[in-house]
């Protein structure tokens, strides 16, 4: 038995990263799976990795008019949401005074969730080593990022994808409104 049976997932940002990882170890735990992205490429590529039990719908988690097919599909299949893994999120370098209001709202619109009277945490990884990090970083960026980490080496997605499953399962009933820091105790020093 699993500890997401029956219980319907939608990740956006689930084609690649910390959620692809939570959306493959959901999938193990019995959860029906729809995940968002921006790419096709990717999340076909991500069904494939997840291999069953999972529904990709393409679209951008910041467009409105995209969050809603995303709901249709999940309402045309399977009917209601039981746990919601908001993976896709972005952060744009501005200075406090600069910061404008386009720029605001992409960021609102795509990391702040609406006031639905439903069980919110958030889940803050540290540093997590990705695909586009394996892409961009050469060996001495790479480096620089784990020096400070405590255990001498980033974060793996997988690491992030179970403390997801426990805040998405029944084990966290009672856990609501809680900002949970996965770093390896990064912050602590």
């Amino acid at each position: 038995m699993g500890k997401l049976d029956g219980k319907v997932a939608v990740i956006t940002g689930g084609s690649t990263g910390m959620a692809l990882a939570g959306a493959r170890l959901f999938v193990e735990e019995g959860a029906q799976v729809f995940i968002q992205g921006q790419r096709q490429e990717a999340l076909d590529d991500a069904v494939k990795i997840i291999g069953r039990n999972v529904t990709a719908v393409q679209g951008d988690a910041a467009e409105l008019d995209d969050l809603d097919r995303l709901y249709d599909t999940v309402k045309r299949k399977k009917g209601s949401i039981d746990v919601l893994w908001a993976g896709a999120g972005m952060g744009e370098p501005a200075l406090l005074g600069e910061i404008t209001e386009e720029q605001f709202h992409r960021a609102f619109w795509l990391n702040e969730p609406h006031d639905r009277k439903i069980k919110v945490n958030v889940l803050t990884p540290g540093q997590v080593a990705t695909a586009k990090q394996e892409e961009l970083f050469d060996e001495v960026t790479k480096a620089e990022f784990e020096f400070p980490h405590p255990r001498g080496k980033m974060d793996r997605r997988g690491e992030v994808a179970t403390v997801a499953l426990f805040l998405a399962s029944d084990d966290s009933s009672d856990v609501n409104r809680l900002e949970l820091v996965t770093d390896g105790g990064t912050t602590a020093i």
